[in-house]
This record gives structure tokens, sequence and C-alpha cells, in this order.
């Protein structure tokens, strides 16, 4: 059985709702649902662009704190509180995942928070 490793930023929803940010177990990293919080100040911007580049900065961080890059992900979901959201997000997602085209689905809802525009979950496999 391989080792079972994770991360976590320190967000106080991680300790509240009992989860990691990210898990490793072989060669997959499951990276939880993220959003757009900077995790260090915990303040959100309020365009979702901006959102969408502060989740796959704590995704890289994650990522890379279990061994593993964004070059490694093979499945992303986007979750956004708006269809119209997809205009500005995309050229988020190029920036991030041009070249590494992951299998992917965006899926329109409702956020637990009404500041969270965007939410983003990976997963990866490494080697």
């Amino acid at each position: 059985m391989s080792e079972r490793r994770k991360h976590a930023t320190g967000s106080p929803f991680e300790k509240a709702a009992a989860y990691s940010r990210a898990v490793r177990q072989g060669p997959f990293v499951h990276v939880s649902g993220t959003t757009g919080y900077d995790y260090v100040s915990m303040e959100m911007p309020t365009d979702v662009a901006d959102q969408a580049r502060n989740c796959f900065t704590t995704i890289a961080a994650s990522l890379e704190a279990l061994d593993a890059s964004l070059k490694d992900i093979v499945r992303v979901r986007y979750y956004v509180t708006k269809p119209e959201h997809f205009e500005a997000v995309a050229p988020v997602l190029a920036e991030f995942l041009s070249g590494i085209d992951p299998a992917a689905t965006m899926i329109v809802c409702n956020l637990i928070k009404p500041e969270m525009l965007i939410e983003i979950e990976v997963t990866a496999q490494v080697g």
C-alpha cells in the first residue's frame, strides 16, 4: 500500500470542515475545491478572473508541496456562480493550463459564500 500524504494551507475552512487541501496517494494528487481567497490574508478579490488566478496559485502550491505540478493535472472541475463568468475566466484557464489541456468540466452552481464566484478542483497524476 502506498503512503498517504496530506497538505493544508491553513485555511480556517479546512479545520472547520475536517478536510485537506490536497491528498497524495501513490501517483495521484487530489486537490480539494479551491476558491479565490488569498489564504495568507484571507481576502477575496471581487473579480472572478482574479479569483481564478488565486485558485491556481493555491493549487500550484499544494501540488508542489506533494511533489507534483500543474503539468501533472489530468482532470479539472470548475464551479462558477454564473454562466457569463466563463468569458472572464477562460483566458486565466488558458494562462495556467494551455499545453497541459486536462479533461475538464464547468458547472454553474451556488457556492457556500456569496463572495465566492469560482471554485476549482483538480486531480493530478505524477509520473
